[in-house]
């Protein structure tokens, strides 16, 4: 491609901080992205060198073997606004450089974007993350439109511009192919990033499960070790590929050669395993980076776990392993286990291979991690993989979502998560993966909101309960403890799932029976059928009994409670109990003997090698325990059958027009301020929210003034805080007709008001009667946009009687956040009262929601005041701030690798 700018220009002010990022490129190794610097010329120069004549043609359309001083200072000194340019970083070394001109002076909406990329690395995806922060950074620098020259033969990036997901036109100009394309982060744009970004993330992960060489690097031949019970443990699991003990001071470890370093190991190393001491893992990182190592589990402590020292340490560690393309697992973690035959990895501290599985487990805590394990063992629940992500520094829980989402050998996800670094993306990740195999969270902290030291995330400020409904939003099974987690998991991996919420009661204890009933009422389910067979009832009974509640098609779930007679071992009935639920298209749960997992007499067998196939029937100590689970799998069974809905379509708002407003305001107050109310009412009129006009008074003259301006039949009422929050005191006097009814309303408001001039008096047209509803978002540090739904008043805040969601949302999500507040029946008819209009409620919810998720200057939003009457909703008290945009939301529109809060990056 052709320059179109030849002219030196000074650096101006620096690019923002969000522009630099690692990132993971399409066979699973990472790489740094940052803004080019004036002090980056030598970089450029050698990178230069190694790109070939045939890449600098296609780049330049000329020969040109080397760059001159000009051309260097050219590249290197951009002003990061009309001119920006990013370079790929592996090793410290550049490996590629994208760049946009903005044409035709600084107020244009179009540049011109180029790439070049070394040779070596073509093919692994770097054009498309270029065009993608590109395109991000041009869209905050006002840039609408993309365009490339590219000669007909440079196929390659043809293909790159082409794949992106935007519109692309093109022409011919001399010979030369012209694309241009707008840069507006369409629907299918965003869609092609993320199934890059799942591609990339899945094939880093399958690297470690499926790993055929690992070096343990600090390997022991003391017993009692870490380094020693790393060893053992892969050798004695049968690991089917090749082991390497790497230990400075020894000749063998446990029968295996030793070597002094993993570069000293004649063959490939897939995964690296490293149990040395804090300070001396990044010099493993380097050893490990110069031999070709795709990943490192590292299972030493002493990082952020330790305090600011150690924290320190981990952010050093993280960024030297990414900066040499190698992912990292922990640190201070337990390892990693792939249960498959074919590889049967057990690269962790645990003496214990659990059985083969549907179950993938991920967990943050290292010390909890050998109690899973037992846990699992002991209930027969079987997994496919696992992983202890210990400080979770690198890998996280979106990494292996994004893995078991296509493991065909995972059929339900179990996640124990202390900390979450990433909720949006968890949040769009989990959504889409409950959609295909049920998702089973449990999370620590959700009381206190702690996290464990080692971890680090950013300050959250929305409430817990938006944290709630960002996991039912997406599927997600939540429960409250570990116990729960397993209870839920054994009946999702091996029983179908309800239909509905009705439920058939059979056993032989009425006690229990009445038990499983009352439970079942508490958690919103249904019993209308309920068996008492008696305590000396046969297997053929229990046999009839099951049968007819099955086929009956007013149940969709089975319990069978079942306490044996005194000498009785129960085994007649257990075959009845594998026999129906084998069969059956109905789950069945049982207390079979009080025992808790998959008993032995209620596996049916798997030809896939687990332990228990499909068909299984899962007990529980206590019945109370069984409901409870099943009532969680209704709930994700309903969830699974509700369409998922759209957001906001493109042409019922205008989303250019409401960003050029904040911009402005913006350009004009670089620190944010609140909108001033004409501001306020065009930003809304941009997303279909009409405000109603109020006029803000200081006396009676000018109450009466905006009375006629308004054509009367209007209120005055106080809008300060103190006075809003006040149910005991009246601060409104409604339809006001003339000025004499208007010096009657303020004569008793301000008596009223111990001090008028604090009132804040405004005058507003009569608005039909309806139910105080209000709607806000607010952009939070963590999760980004985040809306709210509540009946307005005060008795709402000391309740906190509010719903939450995360945009954007579909049709469904409004309707539940609507009626899942507790005084949802005033807008259904409470007590004889009129139906307010519902509709139009929700779309209020789904606009600003919508508006929140398009423009992140927006710190917050809030409706105030909405009146929902019988046949519409009355928009009369908004607000809103805007301020500049420090840090990128955690789930912008390119693919980036999160870091701990305050991380320089590594150049």
């Amino acid at each position: 491609m052709s320059e179109t700018r030849t002219d030196d220009q000074p650096q101006h002010a620096p690019a923002p901080r969000h522009w630099e990022a690692d990132v993971l490129l399409r066979d699973g190794r990472t790489a740094h992205i940052r803004p080019i610097r004036p002090e980056d010329a030598d970089l450029l120069v050698e990178f230069y060198g190694r790109v070939s004549e045939k890449s600098k043609y296609y780049r330049f359309f000329a020969p040109m073997p080397r760059l001159s001083e000009r051309d260097v200072r050219r590249f290197t000194q951009v002003d990061h606004v009309t001119r920006v340019a990013l370079v790929l970083l592996v090793g410290g070394r550049m490996i590629a450089v994208g760049r946009f001109d903005v044409l035709d002076g600084e107020r244009s909406t179009q540049a011109e974007v180029a790439f070049l990329v070394e040779d070596e690395h073509q093919g692994r995806g770097i054009a498309q993350i270029l065009l993608e922060h590109l395109a991000q950074a041009g869209r905050e620098r006002g840039v609408e439109k993309f365009v490339a020259e590219v000669l007909p033969d440079n196929q390659r990036m043809i293909h790159t511009f082409k794949d992106a997901g935007y519109q692309v036109a093109s022409g011919y100009e001399d010979g030369v192919l012209v694309l241009e394309f707008p840069i507006d982060p369409t629907e299918t744009a965003i869609g092609v990033m993320q199934q890059r970004e799942h591609r990339a993330e899945s094939a880093s992960i399958e690297r470690f499960f499926g790993a055929r060489s690992v070096a343990v690097i600090g390997a022991s031949r003391r017993q009692d070790t870490i380094g020693q019970a790393l060893v053992r443990n892969l050798v004695t699991g049968d690991f089917t590929g090749r082991v390497y003990a790497v230990n400075q001071a020894a000749t063998a470890v446990s029968g295996l050669p030793a070597y002094k370093s993993v570069s000293d190991i004649p063959d490939e190393v897939d995964v690296a395993v490293v149990a040395v001491p804090a300070e001396s893992v990044q010099d493993v990182v380097l050893d490990c980076a110069a031999k070709g190592v795709h990943g490192l589990v590292v299972i030493s402590s002493g990082f952020a776990e330790t305090g600011e020292e150690g924290r320190q340490r981990q952010r050093r560690l993280v960024g030297l392993a990414r900066s040499y393309g190698l992912r990292l697992i922990g640190p201070n973690c337990l390892g990693v286990i792939n249960t498959d035959p074919s590889i049967s990895l057990n690269a962790s501290l645990s003496p214990l291979m659990p059985p083969r599985g549907r179950a993938g487990f991920f967990c943050q805590s290292g010390a909890l991690g050998s109690a899973i394990l037992e846990k699992v063992n002991n209930r027969g629940l079987g997994l496919s993989t696992f992983v202890s992500a210990g400080n979770r520094a690198d890998v996280s829980g979106n990494d292996l979502l994004q893995y078991w989402e296509e493991d065909d050998s995972t059929e339900v996800v179990l996640l124990y998560l202390e900390s979450i670094g990433n909720p949006r993306k968890f949040s769009r990740i989990a959504r889409r993966v409950s959609r295909r195999k049920p998702v089973v969270a449990v999370r620590s902290g959700r009381t206190t909101q702690g996290v464990p030291m080692g971890h680090a995330v950013r300050t959250i400020a929305a409430p817990q309960q938006a944290v709630d409904a960002m996991f039912r939003q997406a599927g997600v099974i939540q429960v409250d403890t570990l116990e729960e987690m397993f209870d839920v998991a054994q009946l999702v991996a091996h029983q179908p799932l309800p239909r509905g919420r009705r439920v058939a009661v059979v056993g032989n204890s009425d006690a229990l029976g009445l038990l499983a009933a009352d439970a079942a009422a508490a958690v919103g389910l249904v019993v209308n059928k309920s068996v008492a067979l008696g305590a000396d009832a046969t297997a053929e009974d229990f046999e009839d009994a099951l049968d007819a509640a099955i086929d009956d098609p007013e149940v969709d779930s089975v319990v069978a409670v079942y306490i044996p007679p005194l000498n009785v071992s129960g085994e007649d009935v257990a075959n009845v109990l594998a026999a129906v639920g084998e069969q059956s298209d109905k789950p069945l749960v049982t207390t079979f003997l009080g025992a808790e997992g998959v008993p032995e007499l209620l596996r049916v067998p798997d030809v896939a090698g687990s332990t228990a196939g499909r068909g299984s029937v899962p007990s529980y100590p206590a019945v109370e325990a069984a409901v409870r689970a099943l009532a969680r799998v209704v709930q994700y069974a309903v969830w699974l059958r509700t369409p998922e809905g759209t957001p906001v379509a493109e042409d019922e708002v205008d989303t250019r027009a409401a960003r050029r407003l904040v911009n402005e305001v913006l350009m004009r107050h670089p620190e944010g301020r609140d909108l001033a109310p004409d501001e306020l009412r065009d930003l809304l009129a941009t997303y279909g929210i009409e405000l109603w006009p109020a006029i803000r008074v200081a006396d009676l003259a000018e109450a009466q003034a905006a009375g006629a301006e308004l054509g009367w039949d209007v209120v005055l009422k106080a809008t300060a805080e103190h006075l809003r929050q006040r149910p005991d005191m009246a601060h409104v006097w409604r339809n006001i007709d003339t000025p004499e009814e208007m010096a009657d309303a303020w004569a008793g408001l301000t008596e009223l008001i111990n001090d008028p001039d604090l009132a804040a008096f405004t005058v507003q047209r009569t608005a039909p009667p309806g139910v105080p509803v209000a709607v806000s978002s607010l952009e939070d540090p963590l999760f980004g946009p985040v809306v709210t739904f509540g009946i307005s008043g005060p008795f709402t805040e000391l309740l906190g009687d509010k719903s939450y969601r995360i945009p954007p949302l579909g049709e469904h999500d409004a309707a539940d956040m609507v009626r899942e507040v507790r005084s949802s029946p005033l807008l259904f008819g409470y007590r004889g009262s009129e139906v307010v209009d519902v509709a139009e409620v929700e779309r209020l919810v789904r606009r600003v929601a919508q508006l929140q998720a398009d423009l992140p200057q927006l710190r917050s939003t809030e409706l105030g005041l909405v009146l929902a009457g019988a046949h519409g909703a009355s928009v009369l008290s908004a607000a809103a701030r805007v301020e500049p945009v420090v840090d990128a939301r955690s789930d912008w529109f390119v693919r980036r690798l999160s870091t701990m809060p305050g991380d320089t990056l590594p150049d």
